[in-house]
């Protein structure tokens, strides 16, 4: 029987941690993400899967607890919100560094700064272009629905696993907080330390399973090592390109304008579809699934079919830079979004359309 629950995004984060066998969780609290580790801590997974969840003493402590469990090999995971994420920036290059899977879950509100505690879509270039320092890629999930919010989780862990890197979802107060029905996956049961070695020889599970001292580092003082292991880092971004964009597309093949949206904005846009061709402008949108790797090859094609492309963000203007390099000049690009936290509505987006593409 499926198992169906009203949940917040936050509460359905927290739920499907435990139900996909996560070892550990750890995290500190911030509006408007503070309820993942808040229903984690009320529904004591300790006692049933034995999945560890500790509020650290900060953000910087809680990336470095992630560092130290997905070192193990462990499935282990972390959640904030903007000003939170800013502070694990260090440990997210380390992490990347040393090629350790883990999911960090980023709910965005406003900034710069600590801002205001409402929703926004600012930290995409935190996110997609690498917020720490060095050559380096986060895999990036960008839900815009609370199932979504559910089934990200287990994805999330699934590709890090795959590519030894870590994965971001980058949601939004909005999905954060909203309410809707989730249907829950069933049961996954914890990784045994024994199927841990033997598929993950990586990772380091200590002296009693290792004859072998094993370290896991990103350091390297050798130039030419080092330079071997980023063009290695390189070659597996660029698989990842090639085999993991994920996105969604509606009316798009008869549109002569197309949407390009993600998270809540998309959920939007989906509505300002429907109002635009009410009024018999043919309009298309397109979702990215996958902020990294992003959906450059379908824009493209759908650069040259349309008349124009506006992208939507609650931000001054992020991904439009990456819709703008995949039209490539062939199509005018515009940016229509709001700021401080507040959310545009569907009739303004047909509005900042015809504005840019329709009026004289």
């Amino acid at each position: 029987m499926k198992e169906i629950k009203l949940m917040k995004g936050n509460e359905a984060i927290a739920e499907a941690a435990i139900r996909c066998g996560a070892d550990g969780y750890f995290g500190y609290p911030i509006t408007p993400q503070s309820e993942v580790m808040e229903t984690l801590m009320a529904l004591k997974p300790w006692e049933t899967t034995g999945m560890v969840v500790l509020q650290a003493e900060s953000e910087i402590a809680s990336i470095n607890m992630v560092y130290g469990g997905a070192g193990c090999g462990k499935k282990v995971l972390t959640s904030s919100s903007s000003p939170g994420v800013s502070l694990m920036q260090e440990g997210l290059t380390y992490l990347a560094g040393a090629e350790l899977p883990c999911v960090v879950v980023n709910v965005v509100r406003g900034g710069p700064g600590l801002g205001t505690i409402q929703p926004a879509q600012s930290d995409y270039f935190q996110a997609v272009k690498g917020g720490g320092h060095g050559d380096y890629k986060l895999i990036v999930l960008a839900p815009a629905s609370v199932q979504e919010m559910a089934d990200f989780v287990d994805l999330a862990f699934d590709l890090a696993f795959k590519y030894r890197n870590p994965a971001f979802i980058l949601t939004d107060g909005v999905i954060g907080q909203m309410m809707e029905k989730v249907e829950l996956a069933p049961f996954k049961p914890r990784w045994t330390n024994e199927e841990i070695e033997k598929n993950h020889p990586w990772a380091t599970m200590g002296k009693k399973q290792r004859k072998e001292r094993n370290v896991i580092t990103s350091v390297e003082l050798d130039p030419y090592k080092h330079e071997d292991l980023n063009k290695k880092l390189q070659a597996k971004y660029r698989l990842i390109q090639e085999t993991e964009v994920r996105l969604e597309m509606i009316a798009c093949e008869d549109a002569d304008y197309l949407l390009v949206a993600y998270g809540a904005s998309a959920r939007i846009c989906e509505k300002a579809v429907e109002v635009a061709r009410s009024k018999g402008i043919k309009v298309g949108l397109l979702r990215p699934i996958t902020l990294f790797p992003f959906p450059t090859l379908e824009i493209k094609r759908l650069a040259a079919q349309v008349k124009g492309i506006l992208s939507v963000e609650m931000s001054a203007g992020q991904m439009v830079e990456d819709v703008r390099l995949a039209a490539n000049g062939v199509v005018r690009v515009e940016h229509f979004g709001r700021l401080g936290g507040i959310i545009h509505s569907p009739s303004e987006v047909v509005e900042a359309l015809e504005n840019f593409f329709l009026k004289a």
